[in-house]
This record gives C-alpha cells, structure tokens and sequence, in this order.
C-alpha cells in the first residue's frame, strides 16, 4: 500500500541578515548590484525522510526551533523546499495560524465557502456539513459578521471546524489549539481522534505531550532540523525528555539577578546512588541547595514537580508551613530538603525551582531545572507499563 504523504531529501534552507527587498528605497535599488551583503544562511530542515500512511495520527514533537513548524509549511505548500519533495495523495488541510486562509472582510459563512473551494469541494458538498460546522463553531450569532471584528478565539474556533468537518483526507494542525479555552480544546482533540479513527490522516504539532500521548500512536522526534527518532509515541516522548535533560547535572550555577538575589547549587541527595538524579521506588526525595543575596532579606524555597507530560504533580513550599529562612549581605545559606510522604510512581520527572519573599513576589526562579527518574521498586518484580498513574503508596495487605 502507498503511503498517502511521502516525504523524501527535504531541506529547507533560510537567509540570515542583509537588507530585504521589500524595504530598499530606488537609490539602495540602484546600488544594489555594486554592493556586497553578508547573508547567513540556516538549514531549518536536513534531509527530512518518512512515509504517512493512510488513517494514522502522527504527532510532532521537539524543542522551539527544531523545524515543525518549517515542516508543516511545507507539507501544506505555503512554503516551497529548498531540496526534495513531497507526495500527498488526497486534499490537504492545514490549520497552522489563527485566522489562515481566511479573508477578514468575508462574513463567517462567505469563508466556510471560500476555505471549502479551496478544498476543491463543491457548493452542495459545503452545505452538506454547513450546519455541523456552525454547531461545533459556536459562532451562530456572529455568523454575518465580518471575520476583522471576531476575536482570536472565535478565529480559532471557525477555522479547527472548517478543516475538521470538510474532511480533507490529511489534516495538519500545528500548536494552534492553545488559544482556545479548555472546553474547546478538549472539543478539539475529541473531534481529531473521531477523524483519525475515521479512516483520514492527521499530523499534529505540539508541546503538550499528554494531547500527543492520548491521540497519537506514532511520533516523529525533530531536533535542530533533524529526524532525531520516528517511532511508537511514548518512546519517542521518553527519548525528547532524556535530550532535554542531556544537560542537567546535580550542580547549577546561575546569573545573578537585579534584586541581588539568586540560586546558587542544586543539589540531589538519594540514599541508594548518593549525588545523583536517580532514585528507588518509595525512597524519599532529599534536595540541597545554596542561596547568595546581596540583601537581608527573607526567602521561602518553592519546588514544582512536573511528569514527563509536563503535568503538574506536585508543589512543595516552606511558606505552607510558615518557614522563612533569611540571607545575609554577601554571604551564602545552605537548605535542604526532604519529603516524607510524596512516593511517585517509577518513570521520569521535571522539577522546576522558585524562590519567593514573604509576601509572595518571585526572586528568582529556574524552570527545567533538573529531570530526576525514579527506579523501578526493589520490594517486587512488578514491571509498571506507564497506566498505574503517577503517585503510589506503600501499603500491607492481610486476610482476616
């Protein structure tokens, strides 16, 4: 079977720097041609190969710049290669920008035409889905209303119904979804696992892992403009986390900021791999850390913890218990920290540290500051498969 989207040798190669035509006066025109301009140029996409087949839903992850949303362009041929090519065989839809393909002087309902003839459909084939599309909009009222007074939410919300309900055969969404509100997301990705399962395409960009977990099956890994990984989802989600946290040591030096304030060391103490990142099941968590201030002032350590899907699982702070602990002028302090009763189920973990004053203003703060994986448990030979959920408990059993 052919794949319905066929990717093969594409790069795609910017210009960096120089002047750009459109905004050269006819003197800079004319002396153009005598003038040498410097002009960098970046590869935001390297020799980018894969096969979509027909039904699959594919997310696309990687770090801000990896080339995804490059990539999409491409494949919805707003942008042209600079090498390679592509083979769709069905109509592509695309919903890369609030507001793309639409015209901000056409009502609501002249655009729902517009976007469906560019789809290639024809008028009966629009007013087949007409009422569908208004329902899931929610935009009834404002049906008549030129697009240039809706608001971007409203923009938004049109524009994911049109393309989800004209039913093009590959659907691209890019991180669009996060303008809207929590309804209409969860509306979104509802409507986008009906048309996947449907028998139509999707590819799907964005940095909310858990939406990519729950819809996609396959994933595509993208870093610095390479295909880093294409794979079953959540290895490919496991294998982004270890490159974001390639970097992360038990020890950070940070800058210092204005107020005089800033984190100094971060330090992860376990039991069982003494200075490390890795703990056992059930073993508690224990962190160190030094504060530097140019100030007397006082601070109350706040520490986040996120899961691999950069879910909030937990916060933990000294002013929930009405610690403060106060800085010297030019001088250090050294705190630490130990849980007791948190036990987080075997995987991998962001933590993310801020430190606040008495009154709650932020002095400093560090998001991604370390990944720390918990093992699996050494009191059994149960494997976890990832569907046990984040927090566990200890526990003794007996039969009365």
């Amino acid at each position: 079977m052919k794949p319905i989207l066929e990717v093969r040798n594409l790069w795609k190669q910017y210009k960096i720097g120089g002047q750009q035509a459109s905004y050269l006066s006819l003197r800079e025109k004319l002396l153009q041609p005598f003038q040498r301009q410097k002009m960098d140029t970046f590869w935001a996409l390297q020799d980018i190969n894969f096969d979509i087949f027909e039904g699959e839903c594919v997310g696309i992850i990687g770090r801000n710049g990896a080339g995804k949303s490059t990539l999409l362009k491409i494949l919805s041929q707003i942008t042209p290669p600079t090498k390679g090519y592509i083979k769709a065989r069905g109509r592509v839809a695309s919903l890369l920008e609030v507001g793309t393909g639409f015209h901000p002087e056409l009502t609501g309902r002249e655009n729902i035409y517009l976007n469906g003839s560019i789809l290639g459909l024809k008028r009966s084939e629009i007013n087949a889905k007409f009422d569908e599309i208004i329902d899931f909009s929610g935009i009834e009222k404002f049906l008549n209303t030129p697009l240039k007074h809706y608001s971007s939410g409203m923009k938004l919300r049109l524009a994911f119904s049109v393309a989800a309900h004209l039913e093009p055969e590959i659907l691209l969404i890019d991180e669009v979804l996060a303008v809207g509100d929590a309804e209409f997301q969860k509306k979104c990705l509802g409507k986008m696992d009906e048309v996947s399962k449907s028998g139509r395409t999707v590819l799907f960009v964005s940095h909310n892992l858990g939406a990519i977990a729950q819809l996609c099956k396959k994933s595509i890994l993208l870093n610095k403009g390479n295909i880093e990984k294409i794979g079953f989802t959540p290895d490919i989600i496991t294998t982004y986390l270890s490159l974001k946290k390639a970097n992360n040591i038990s020890t950070f030096n940070f800058s210092k900021k204005n107020n005089g304030t800033y984190i100094k060391q971060f330090l992860i103490i376990s039991q069982s791999f003494s200075n490390t990142n890795t703990f056992s099941f059930g073993e508690p968590l224990k962190f160190n850390f030094k504060i530097q201030s140019n100030l007397k002032q006082p601070v109350c350590p706040v520490i986040g913890i996120n899961d691999e899907h950069n879910q909030r699982i937990t916060t933990i702070s000294s002013d929930e218990l009405n610690i403060v602990f106060y800085t010297m002028p030019d001088s250090s302090i050294s705190i630490s920290l130990k849980t007791t009763n948190l036990i987080l189920s075997p995987g991998t973990y962001n933590l993310k540290l801020a430190l606040r004053d008495n009154v709650k203003n932020i002095l400093d703060v560090k998001e991604d500051l370390v990944t720390i994986n918990i093992n699996e448990t050494p009191y059994s030979n149960i494997k976890y498969n990832g569907n046990w959920g984040t927090v566990k408990t200890l526990s003794k059993w007996e039969m009365n």
